[in-house]
């Protein structure tokens, strides 16, 4: 190696400690402003002063770095300057474990548990269409000393003419069927203005994968005090799910479910393709319970049960699943809904699955 290289990587080096000691003292006075900006409070961003900087710097810019290189650069030394800034707080969600180490345990007046190392199961028909159709679910599930059933009174549907749900009724259907068999009542709400009129029928409202990122309804969700069960958008990335869950909990309400239910991809073999891997990473990212529809991931009754196995196998809180008493007649998701013989067999299933699980 020549000397004259040698010497060229020996300044280089220097130049690597300069930078990094302006750096750090860059970051000193950085968090010296945002303690500034805390006690006049005044917010830890300002856009304007950003560009103004970045304007400064091109001007003087005189290579050999072009400006878009130098622009790029000093963006990211902004970028963590203001996130110096911000205090422990400020950076983490609400929902964040980093902010709250333990796990959010969702709890019901029959003794019903979501979390807390307990795997729960929440069962029952896709829409609500008659009493008797509801009580039949609801009576096999009670004998099995099940806590929740399921049923869609309000149904967003891809199609204006597929059959919408009965709407109050249904509500009021799913309320009898709680006063004869003492079952909590998860049921989905798709209009901010009908948590008031829901609250006497339901104990958890349910957003579901098509409205989950419809802010008003998640803004309200949040001001109720009851559980909500949060579904994962078609679309959404992980992200996007715990910031929607994020939304809820900033407005007061805690008590908060996630539910992995599929994502839509370019597979064709599944109705949805199930993102298992969602489930630890929202189980070591929240503090939040995870259950997964294995229904509306799969669309396929011959493949639940293994679906569902793994979804309790990599830390999931609970499962959920479809059962009507003749799904062949059933007015929504005819195909994929468990009959009561079907449900019967995936039920003892899961079951044992589930206190193989159970810490």
């Amino acid at each position: 190696m020549s000397n004259e290289l040698e010497k060229l990587r020996e300044r280089i080096e220097v130049i690597n400690d300069e930078i990094l000691a302006l750096l750090s003292e860059r970051g000193n006075i950085a968090k010296q402003i945002g303690e500034e900006k805390r006690k006049q409070g005044t917010r830890v961003f300002d856009p304007q002063r950003e560009k103004e900087m970045l304007n400064h710097l091109i001007d003087r810019n005189e290579g050999p770095y072009n400006d878009n290189t130098i622009k790029q650069l000093f963006k990211e030394i902004f970028k963590a300057s203001t996130d110096l800034q911000k205090s422990e707080n400020e950076k983490h969600l609400y929902v964040s474990r980093k902010l709250k180490p333990e796990d959010t345990i969702v709890q019901f007046d029959n003794g019903a548990i979501v979390g807390n190392n307990k795997k729960s199961f929440v069962f029952g028909p896709c829409s609500v269409e008659s009493q008797e159709q509801v009580d039949t679910v609801a009576k096999d599930l009670a004998a099995r000393g099940e806590k929740f059933i399921r049923g869609g009174a309000f149904k967003p549907r891809t199609s204006p003419y597929d059959f919408q749900g009965l709407g109050e009724e249904g509500l009021q259907i799913l309320k009898n069927t709680k006063d004869k068999y003492g079952l909590n009542v998860v049921s989905e709400i798709v209009n901010p203005a009908h948590f008031e009129m829901a609250d006497e029928y339901l104990d958890v409202f349910q957003i579901g994968a098509r409205n989950m990122q419809n802010f008003e309804l998640l803004k309200e969700a949040g001001k109720t005090n009851k559980p909500v069960l949060l579904k994962r958008g078609l679309s959404a990335t992980i992200e996007e799910f715990i910031y929607a869950a994020e939304y809820i909990h900033s407005q007061g309400n805690n008590n908060i479910i996630l539910c992995e239910r599929g994502i839509r991809t370019y597979e064709k073999a599944t109705r949805n393709t199930l993102d298992i891997s969602a489930v630890p990473i929202l189980k070591q990212g929240t503090h939040l319970p995870v259950m997964v529809d294995v229904t509306h991931s799969t669309g396929r009754k011959d493949i639940m049960l293994p679906c569902a196995k793994a979804a309790l196998a990599v830390g999931a809180d609970g499962v959920m699943a479809e059962v009507h008493p003749d799904p062949s007649v059933a007015l929504s998701d005819a195909g994929q809904q468990m009959d009561l013989n079907e449900f019967d067999a995936f039920y003892k299933e899961i079951v044992q699955a589930a206190k193989l699980y159970e810490k």
